[in-house]
């Protein structure tokens, strides 16, 4: 147990081309060496595990290194390197200004500046965490910061460069380090296994990468952790369970589910997910990135965007070539109201799952818009066809407006008495149940299955929100102020406050009514609306007095009361 070490130190760059995703700070800094340009104040910025604390003690190894390679490197032989390796150089002094954040600590590192290096030509102050030092300690370093011995290098590490005051910005060279690519970690990391001798699934090394969001410390913290749990032999899956993240599958399920229109198995992917203890925010946001990423799949020049493992980009790929563009559009703006609505919600749960129906339903929209738009398709002519159309073309010719009605008013009373005397002399009364079995028939035709309330009341809520959204905010104001009321399985009543309402709703129920028909698979659902008559809360007394001419016609003896003991009417 006391030999093992931490991948993170035991694996840390010694030198500038070992240094992992900086590859342009390293470069410029190489050189800097090389041609005799270094400033006397550096300041590193980024994110946590980039490398620039590693970063600036290669620099300090190798400025003093007295047998520098060709490649601008440190040689690890000369005396410099060894006493660097072996942590006893006494030409690099570490701050850590986290804890040494006073004046008077301040005041010690400007003590030791002035004494000139024993061994080698510079002597590297390195202070990390700089932001962490307090306004009096910024500025009792301000001026050792301009003026620096000619021996004295300092850098300065943080990772908030905003809390640095501007003063000390200006005295430094900046140099901003970025996020390490996904791929870059990953690769990292399977070299790393090699050298320690355990096998690993690439698909699992680029999650941890994943996970790591850009820090390589904190992958191979997560790397160590595997190992301790997996062994000599790391998989995805066991990637998947230990750390605790969300697997791919669930959303290519999702999105298969969606396109076949399959709200319920939809509904039961997601609590499964939340059963297995995932946020339902966490669910959303892995959601919209996966509809981005089939999005970028659409173009093979924005496929090099999507930064996963080769087995997971070919099921994107696979998927992406039956997916709608628009669809998917449509799908990552009903995601991101979605998540924006998320915290604001009451109930959380109930906001995702509408906003899956919604989902599943987008695909049937898409097609009835299709539809509308589709030019129509001229059928081949025939014989019948060319005459109909010979006596349309004498129809449309300009004539008088006597002589156009004459054809048309002819044939309907031929119709007419052909219908009313046929050949088997109907009555009225037969011609009347004839009608009346025929619709029958059509109804018993027509499909009538048993409402599922607590469905229903989801569709409605996700209509609502689709009405608000088109900018109907008094038709969604209406649905939502109170929930519907089923009087029976097929009658809905929906409460309204005035007679305004009534006028306003009435002629949008009708595709209310039918989607809820289509989504039910019930055409024999109606909706009607229910004027609630409540003059108490529709009176309004914008004074005391007010109040008392209304109470004293219901009771005359208040005003009585008042005369007798000549009271002041005050509320």
């Amino acid at each position: 147990m006391g030999d093992f070490i931490v991948s993170a130190r035991k694996y840390r760059p010694q030198t500038f081309d070992t240094v992992v995703g900086q590859k342009s700070i390293t470069s410029t800094l190489k050189n800097a060496i090389k041609n005799n340009h270094l400033a006397q104040a550096f300041l590193f910025c980024g994110s946590r595990g980039v490398g620039k604390t590693t970063t600036a003690r290669i620099l300090a190894k190798t400025i003093n290194c007295t047998k520098r390679t060709e490649n601008v490197e440190a040689c690890d032989d000369c005396e410099s390197c060894k006493s660097f390796n072996s942590g006893a150089s006494l030409n690099i002094y570490e701050l850590d200004a986290a804890s040494n954040n006073s004046v008077d600590d301040i005041r010690n590192l400007i003590d030791q500046v002035r004494i000139a290096p024993q061994l080698g030509d510079f002597k590297v102050y390195i202070i990390d965490e700089v932001h962490m030092l307090s306004t009096n300690a910024f500025n009792a370093f301000l001026k050792t910061l301009e003026e620096p011995p000619k021996h004295a290098i300092f850098i300065l590490a943080t990772t908030e460069k905003h809390k640095i005051i501007p003063t000390i910005l200006s005295r430094c060279q900046i140099f901003d380090f970025s996020k390490i690519k996904v791929r870059d970690i990953g690769d990292h990391l399977i070299e790393i296994a090699k050298k320690e001798k355990v096998k690993a699934e690439p698909e699992a090394m680029h999650m941890i990468a994943m996970k790591a969001d850009g820090a390589l410390r904190d992958a191979l913290s997560v790397f160590d952790q595997m190992v301790t749990f997996s062994g000599e032999q790391i998989t995805y899956k066991d990637v998947i369970n230990n750390l605790h993240i969300l697997d791919y599958d669930y959303f290519f399920k999702f999105v298969e589910f969606s396109m076949n229109e399959d709200i319920s198995s939809s509904l039961l992917l997601f609590n499964e997910v939340v059963e297995k203890g995932f946020d339902s925010h966490h669910f959303i946001g892995g959601l919209a990135s996966h509809y981005r990423n089939l999005l970028v799949c659409k173009d093979a020049k924005s496929v090099q965007l999507l930064e996963v493992p080769d087995a997971i980009k070919s099921k994107y790929l696979e998927q992406s070539k039956n997916m709608d563009p628009h669809l998917v559009m449509r799908a990552l703006n009903a995601i991101s109201k979605t998540d924006v609505a998320y915290k604001a919600s009451k109930n959380q749960r109930l906001l995702v799952e509408v906003c899956l129906m919604e989902l599943c339903s987008l695909k049937q929209e898409h097609e009835k818009k299709k539809k509308l738009t589709e030019p129509i398709e001229l059928l081949p002519f025939s014989k019948q066809s060319l005459r109909e159309k010979k006596k349309d073309q004498k129809i449309k010719t300009p004539v008088k407006k006597e002589m156009v009605e004459k054809p048309i008013t002819i044939p309907k009373i031929k119709t007419l008495k052909k219908s009313s005397i046929g050949a088997k002399h109907l009555s009225i009364k037969e011609i009347l149940q004839n009608e009346r079995e025929e619709k029958n028939k059509k109804e018993d035709a027509l499909p009538r299955e048993k409402v599922n309330i607590q469905k229903a009341l989801l569709l409605w809520r996700q209509y609502a929100f689709r009405v608000k959204d088109q900018g109907m905010e008094t038709f969604y104001n209406a649905l939502v102020k109170r929930d519907p009321l089923f009087e029976t399985n097929e009658k809905i009543k929906i409460s309204v406050d005035n007679q305004i309402q009534i006028d306003y709703i009435n002629p949008l129920l009708g595709e209310l009514i039918n989607f809820l028909r289509e989504q039910l698979k019930n055409h024999f659902i109606e909706i009607e609306l229910d004027l609630i008559e409540n003059p108490d809360e529709e009176v309004k007394f914008l004074n005391g007095n007010d109040k008392f001419e209304a109470l004293s016609k219901k009771n005359p003896k208040l005003i009585t009361l008042k005369n007798l003991f000549n009271l002041d009417i005050e509320f």
